[in-house]
């Protein structure tokens, strides 16, 4: 069993869904709201457990996962389901909902449905290959006849996901800032493609 705070969670969480940026202690104190010093300890420690690595550049250290190393890869997906698990049950319903689609390879829920007690429509990001796209939209379109909400599909490949954070696609940066229902480890793939130069 991983021992894991709700800080170790968010850094993890803040690394791995944003691939296009760099972070170092600052940097992420700032967008969560902590001390430096707070999470430059787990940081550190992290480093040291192999889950995330360091690169300096200058007087600055960056981190990213360290996806090279499987208990890392093991680690960030448990994160990642973690995050599913104890989302509230307004979110749960929908995770549960969209954990009955077969032919994606990634599923994340997105958008107001993550904020709003009563969102418009259900914002889901699909990674799938082009050999399942017109079964993944049967089943999306099967899914919209039975609830009332209706799902905002966004379709992607593998290719087309990695080439749109490259680009810094504003509506694909933030799809992948959801929480994953299904495909955590081609998540971790995205990732780490998304991160090569």
């Amino acid at each position: 069993m991983i021992d894991l705070t709700k800080l170790e969670m968010k850094v993890i969480l803040k690394i791995v869904k944003s691939p296009e940026r760099e972070y170092n202690a600052n940097s992420l104190s700032a967008v969560l709201g902590v001390t430096s010093m707070g999470v430059l300890k787990i940081l550190k420690r992290l480093e040291r457990e192999y889950v995330l690595k360091s690169k300096k550049i200058g007087r600055m250290v960056l981190y990213r996962v360290n996806i090279k190393d499987a208990y890392a890869r093991k680690y960030v997906s448990f994160v990642l389901s973690r995050e599913a698990f104890f989302s509230d049950a307004k979110v749960r319903r929908w995770i549960e909902e969209l954990k009955k689609i077969q032919s994606a390879d990634m599923i994340i829920l997105y958008g107001s449905v993550l904020i709003k007690s009563e969102p418009h429509d259900i914002d889901v990001l699909f990674l799938t290959e082009q050999s399942k796209f017109s079964s993944l939209k049967k089943e999306v379109d099967f899914m919209n006849k039975m609830n009332i909400k209706k799902i905002h599909p966004l379709y992607q490949n593998f290719q087309d996901i990695i080439d749109n954070i490259k680009k810094r696609h504003p509506p694909l940066l933030n799809a992948i800032k959801g929480i994953v229902v299904h495909g955590e480890e081609k998540f971790i793939e995205v990732y780490n493609e998304s991160r090569k130069e």
